[in-house]
C-alpha cells in the first residue's frame, strides 16, 4: 500500500508533490473507472468498517482538535461509515449509470435511426476541499469523496487546517482500507496548505471539485475552475439561513415545543452546521422570549471550531447586537481563552418584519454560530411576498402548522421554499440531514454554486460523471455497461424497432 498522504500535519505540500500527487491519480483513474461495481461496493464498504473500527482513536483526535463533543464526533464518524455504504448500495444497483439503448431502426419515424447506448462515465480526478464543521461526515472520507470513488474516480482530499492530525490519520485509514480491498494504491490522496489547494485546482489532471465552506472561498475557488483554459465543474456548498416559519395555529397548539426545538436547533455544535435556523418568522404577541430565556440558561458554553471561526462570529454578533431595531432576547456570551479559541452561548434576538427589511445590511448575512434572530410578523398572507425581497437561496425552509391547518397563506409559504430552497421541511427543524436515497442537500446561489446536484443522497453521485453515447459500435468493442449480456446486471432502459411509429399514443 502507498501512503495516502506526502503532506505533512504542520508543511504545506509542495510542488513537485502536487504533481505526483496529480499524476498518480490521472493514471490510476481508467483503472478505476473500469472496475467492476461489486469490486468497488467492496472498497467502499471495507472503508466503512475500517472507520467505524477506528472511531474511538479518531474521535479522540477529533475532540482535541475541533472542540466538539464525543457525542456528536462519534454519531458523525457512524453517519460518514453509512455515507460509504449507502453508495456501495449505489454502485451495485447501477442505476447511476442511465443505460439508454436505442436499437437500429429502418422504420423509425424520422428516417433510419442507427443504434445508440448512451451512459455515464466516470469524469476523472476529483480534488475535495474538505470542511472545518464537519471533520468526518464532509472531510476526508465524507460524502463528497464517497461519492465521486463510487463513481469512479480518484480522489484527492485538501486537508482543512483546523484538524490536520484527524486529517492525516483519517486518510491513512481509509486509503489503507480500500487499497486492501483491491482499489489501485493512491486512490485517496491528501495535501495540504491553501496555495496548494488552489495549484491543484488548477491542475489540467483535475476533472472535477468539490467544496463546503463560506460563501467567499468558495466563490474564489469556483472563479479560479471557471477560469482554467478547459474549466471544470466545482460543487461548492456556501451560505444558507434557513428561515422557520410559524404560523399563528402551530403557536397556539405548542408554543413551548416550538421554543424548545428551535433553541435546540441553533444551539447544536455551537451554531456551526450549514442547516441552522438563522430565522424564525413568528407571529406578533408569540410570547416566546420568557421560555426561551428560561432554556437557554441551562445550555453550557461550547467551544468553537478555531480561533478564526470565533473571531468571524465576534464580529458577527457584534454586529447584529448593534443594529437598530434589534432586542436580544438571550444575549449570551462569548469568552476567548490565552490560544484565542472562543467559547460561546446561544444568542437570541428579536425584531420586526419591518425592522428586519430596513436593516438587511446588517441582519440577512449568516451568523456562523449560535445565533439566530426571531422575527415578528403581522400578516401570514404576505409572509412570501416579503421573503422575495429578503432572501436568496438556502439549503432548507421549515413550516410549522397546525393540525390539519391549509390556508392560501400556508401555501404560498410552503411554495416560496420550494423555490428558495433545496429541502422542504413540515414540523421539524433543519438540523440533522438524513443520509438516504431521496435526501436532497443543495439549493440556489448562495446555498451552492450549483442548485441542480446533491452532496448527501445517493443522487450526490451524479456530478462526477458525465453522459457519453456510442453509435453503431460493434457489440464486442461496447462498454460492459453497454451490452446486450449485461454482465454488471446494471438496468438498460431500451427503445425497440418500431416503437416510435406510436409516440405519443399514450397521451391520447
Amino acid at each position: 500500500m502507498t501512503t495516502a498522504t506526502t503532506a505533512t500535519t504542520t508543511t504545506a505540500t509542495s510542488p513537485d508533490q502536487l504533481d505526483a500527487i496529480a499524476q498518480r491519480a490521472a493514471d490510476i483513474a481508467p483503472v478505476w473507472a473500469a472496475t467492476a461495481p461489486r469490486e468497488r461496493a467492496r472498497a467502499l464498504v471495507a472503508a466503512a468498517d475500517a472507520l467505524a473500527a477506528a472511531s474511538a482513536e479518531l474521535v479522540a483526535i477529533a475532540m482535541a482538535e475541533t472542540g466538539l463533543t464525543e457525542a456528536r464526533l462519534t454519531g458523525e464518524v457512524t453517519r460518514t461509515a453509512v455515507q460509504l455504504r449507502l453508495f456501495a448500495e449505489t454502485v451495485v444497483d447501477g442505476s447511476y449509470l442511465d443505460v439508454r439503448i436505442d436499437e437500429a431502426d429502418s422504420a423509425f419515424a424520422l428516417g433510419v435511426r442507427p443504434d445508440l447506448r448512451r451512459y455515464r462515465i466516470p469524469v476523472g480526478p476529483v480534488l475535495n476541499f474538505a470542511a472545518s464543521n464537519f471533520p468526518f461526515a464532509f472531510s476526508v472520507a465524507g460524502g463528497d469523496t464517497a461519492a465521486a470513488l463510487a463513481a469512479g474516480c480518484p480522489v484527492i482530499v485538501k486537508a482543512h487546517s483546523g484538524h490536520p492530525l484527524l486529517s492525516v490519520r483519517t486518510a491513512e485509514i481509509v486509503a489503507g482500507a480500500l487499497e486492501s480491498a483491491g482499489a489501485p494504491a493512491g486512490i485517496l490522496q491528501l495535501i495540504s496548505g491553501q496555495a496548494a489547494g488552489v495549484a491543484m485546482l488548477n491542475d489540467p489532471r483535475i476533472a472535477a471539485g468539490s467544496f463546503t465552506g463560506s460563501i467567499r472561498a468558495g466563490r474564489i475557488l469556483a472563479d479560479v475552475a471557471a477560469a482554467r483554459p478547459a474549466p471544470i465543474p466545482f460543487y461548492g456548498e456556501l451560505g444558507s439561513v434557513n428561515p422557520v416559519f410559524v404560523t399563528r395555529a402551530a403557536l397556539d397548539e405548542r408554543s413551548d415545543a416550538i421554543a424548545d426545538g428551535y433553541l435546540t436547533s441553533v444551539a447544536g455544535s455551537a451554531g456551526q452546521l450549514c442547516t441552522k435556523p438563522g430565522f424564525l418568522f413568528v407571529p406578533t404577541g408569540h410570547a416566546l422570549g420568557d421560555r426561551l430565556a428560561a432554556q437557554a440558561a441551562a445550555i453550557g458554553e461550547h467551544r468553537l471550531l478555531n480561533p478564526g471561526i470565533a473571531a468571524g462570529y465576534l464580529d458577527r454578533r457584534d454586529a447584529v447586537l448593534a443594529a437598530p431595531g434589534v432586542t436580544p432576547i438571550v444575549e449570551g456570551s462569548l469568552r476567548f481563552d490565552e490560544h484565542g479559541q472562543g467559547w460561546a452561548t446561544p444568542t437570541i434576538v428579536t425584531v420586526s418584519l419591518d425592522g428586519l427589511q430596513l436593516q438587511r445590511e446588517a441582519l440577512l448575512d449568516e451568523s456562523f454560530g449560535p445565533l439566530s434572530v426571531v422575527v415578528e410578523y403581522d400578516d401570514e398572507s404576505t409572509l412570501a411576498a416579503h421573503c422575495d425581497d429578503l432572501f436568496e437561496g438556502n439549503l432548507t425552509g421549515t413550516v410549522h402548522a397546525g393540525a390539519g391547518e391549509d390556508s392560501a397563506a400556508l401555501r404560498s409559504v410552503i411554495d416560496w421554499i420550494s423555490g428558495h430552497a433545496g429541502r422542504v421541511l413540515f414540523g421539524g427543524w433543519p438540523t440533522g440531514v438524513a443520509v438516504t436515497p431521496a435526501q436532497q442537500h443543495g439549493g440556489p446561489w448562495p446555498a451552492t454554486s450549483n442548485d441542480s446536484s446533491t452532496s448527501v443522497g445517493s443522487a450526490a453521485i451524479g456530478r462526477f460523471l458525465r453522459p457519453v453515447a456510442y453509435q453503431s459500435v460493434p457489440h464486442a468493442l461496447l462498454p460492459v455497461p453497454l451490452r446486450d449480456d449485461n454482465p454488471w446486471n446494471v438496468p438498460q432502459r431500451r427503445a425497440g424497432a418500431g416503437e416510435s411509429q406510436s409516440w405519443g399514443e399514450s397521451a391520447r
